[in-house]
């Protein structure tokens, strides 16, 4: 009869184990509708890792996080990257500078940019996908600065 039990105990040390790699040992008893937001998320994430997944795709996992929060995950994510394949959608570039490899950015389903955080912000399509370009650069046109009224080089 006891052999019946072992298969629990063993997913019970699982659970404490992901708990405790998640930063939620010291929580686990309390109910997860009363934990912080970025417990909230440490605890789906904890919930993914019992699965033991090979590939762990998130998106926007830091949104509404304090700022330690954001280490936190930031930390805890890098850390599973060396055991999981980690994917992150994120639109915040300064979390992404912090703890991102490698960022590639689409556009209707195509990689338009792929590289350093540095890389992807300056590359001229992402800036025109995402930033727009103004009429003038559009049409090729220089607009002058307000009030030279055009003239240069009089004084």
């Amino acid at each position: 009869m006891w052999h019946l039990l072992s298969p629990v105990r063993t997913a019970a040390a699982g659970v404490a184990a992901t708990l405790e790699r998640v930063g939620l040992a010291d929580v686990a008893e309390r109910p997860a509708g009363v934990l912080s937001h970025g417990q909230k998320q440490w605890l789906e994430i904890g919930m993914l890792l019992v699965q033991e997944p090979k590939l762990l795709l998130l998106d926007e996992p830091v949104a509404g996080m304090s700022p330690q929060e954001r280490l936190d995950t930031g930390a805890l994510l890098h850390e599973l990257a060396g055991e999981h394949t980690v994917v992150v959608i994120e639109h915040d570039m300064a979390f992404l500078r912090r703890f991102a490899h490698t960022v590639t950015v689409l556009h209707e389903g195509k990689v338009i940019s792929e590289g350093s955080v540095d890389k992807v912000q300056s590359d001229p399509i992402v800036r025109e996908v995402y930033l727009g370009r103004s009429r003038d650069e559009r049409s090729g046109a220089v607009k002058e600065p307000a009030g030279s009224g055009g003239r240069r080089g009089k004084g």
